[in-house]
């Protein structure tokens, strides 16, 4: 059973000014959420970058550790290297966890505070 979709809205769209910009992006609400991104993000990208950086050094300079077999054709470079790829996905995951429960709906407020013109 389909059903109608209500009416468009005859209200003109309140569009925010650049004052009501300026003054959202000075307000604590948005330092809190900025705050809170960038505890989550930043911490997370030195340590990425840092065992990504790890990963390369070791391949370049530790070629006997990372040639190392642990068992069959599977050496320590390939275990580091899969690795690699799970922690990407398992950061983005996590972020994606963090900016649903804490970021989305600070921003979500904040917008809606925005377009409402509240």
């Amino acid at each position: 059973m389909a059903t109608d979709a209500p009416p468009p809205s005859k209200a003109e769209p309140h569009f925010p000014t650049t004052e009501e910009f300026v003054e959202v992006q000075e307000s604590a609400e948005f330092g809190d959420l900025r705050r809170s991104h960038r505890s989550f993000a930043f911490p997370l990208t030195v340590g990425f970058i840092a065992w990504y950086l790890l990963y390369v050094l070791l391949s370049n300079y530790a070629g006997d550790f990372m040639g190392t077999k642990l068992f069959g054709n599977i050496n320590v470079a390939f275990v580091f290297g899969i690795a690699q790829f799970v922690s990407t996905f398992l950061i983005a995951w996590w972020y994606s966890r963090h900016a649903a429960a804490k970021l989305d709906p600070k921003a979500e407020a904040i917008k809606s505070r925005m377009e409402g013109g509240a």
